[in-house]
């Protein structure tokens, strides 16, 4: 790397964190002012809201869905007047080129981008549990459901199980069927009044059951009061928390699809969509710095403020073309890794089109 090369980094890097610090003090200034009323009704500490909801929890998801913004406003912040103080054209009429003059970006959208997907990776899930949890607890406990109600389950290729009504905070459920099928025959018909997780056994206790086996044409029936059974279920299984999947490990996820693959309960479009989001959304870092430079190395009468201007709508654009694909996967039938695609492909042509009118 030259001089100019190390003077961009620089310039890009310190630009993007003193982004990302103004965005941390307007975050928190009016999520405190939007929740300070929750806080203080389902009383939860200062050192609660600081460390555990800001500190480790929202700033953080925050951080990670506008990441794409703030780099976004960075590059063309820093572009623009870099075009103002006619610091670019020098560089140009030296003799490098355009694509060439474009490296340094690419670098420093590289550090972003690998620093993004290791977060989403691995540091966001924990994050995102802390902030799940405490708002669970302190902002809208209201919303969290204490208990599913009719949910069928298949649990294996020839093992499907219906729960009227699980309890998730105490790991109970009523009235349960265990059905288990040798193609399109039924074999064995478990049926409880009570079904209970054992943390310890890792097992469930059913309560007041009955079994029927079925052989050919011999039937048996074996009724008890307690039985202890291992199945390929969990009481986590039963959750419904807002953004549950948001606060799953890569491995947990990758788990619960698998699970869902055969169990079919109609998660799997978020499921999938959370996977798809986790390794693709990082690459933003490099189409968006592709449109920024674009957009800004030229100078123009307006000064960095048409610039920024531009550059803030269209980041805008970014994140709502998102929502609006997100919303077409979960209510309109959209393959998940389509809705994830979707938005960043067509950005990156409109990055490539910026860049062919870009000055050379």
């Amino acid at each position: 790397m030259n001089i100019i090369d190390r003077y961009i980094i620089k310039k890009y890097l310190t630009t993007f964190l003193f982004t990302v610090g103004i965005f941390v003090v307007i975050i928190v200034i009016f999520d405190i002012s939007e929740k300070l009323d929750d806080f203080l009704k389902n009383k939860a500490t200062m050192t609660q809201v600081i460390f555990h909801y800001y500190a480790i929890g929202s700033v953080p998801f925050f951080l990670n869905m506008l990441t794409p913004l703030i780099n976004f406003i960075a590059v063309i912040f820093f572009t623009s007047k870099m075009a103002d103080q006619t610091e670019i054209v020098p560089i140009l009429s030296g003799g490098m080129s355009f694509n060439r003059f474009l490296r340094p970006y690419m670098i420093s959208a590289f550090i972003i981008f690998a620093f993004t997907l290791i977060s989403n990776l691995y540091i966001i899930p924990f994050t995102n549990k802390e902030k799940v949890n405490f708002e669970n607890v302190y902002v809208h406990p209201q919303k969290v459901s204490s208990s599913t109600s009719s949910t069928h389950m298949q649990i294996d290729s020839n093992t499907y199980v219906y729960i009227d009504n699980f309890d998730t905070q105490r790991s109970i459920g009523y009235n349960f069927i265990l059905e288990k099928f040798d193609g399109l025959e039924l074999k064995e018909k478990l049926m409880a009044d009570r079904v209970a997780w054992d943390s310890v056994s890792g097992k469930w206790r059913m309560e007041n059951y009955t079994n029927r086996i079925i052989n050919g044409l011999k039937e048996e029936m074996v009724k008890g009061e307690k039985q202890d059974t291992t199945l390929d279920m969990r009481p986590q299984d039963f959750e419904v928390y807002e953004n549950i999947f948001t606060a799953l490990t890569t491995d947990e996820l990758n788990e619960r699809i698998k699970k869902e693959e055969i169990r079919g309960t109609g998660m799997m479009s978020e499921l999938l969509l959370e996977k798809y989001k986790r390794w693709i959304n990082p690459v933003s870092a490099f189409i968006l710095t592709l449109m920024g430079v674009s957009l800004s190395s030229k100078k123009v009468r307006g000064g960095i403020g048409l610039s920024l201007g531009i550059g803030i709508g269209l980041s805008f654009t970014y994140l709502v073309f998102n929502q609006f694909s997100t919303m077409f996967a979960l209510k309109g039938g959209l393959h998940p890794l389509l809705a994830v695609l979707i938005p960043n492909v067509t950005f990156l042509l409109v990055g490539l089109i910026l860049l062919y009118k870009a000055p050379k």
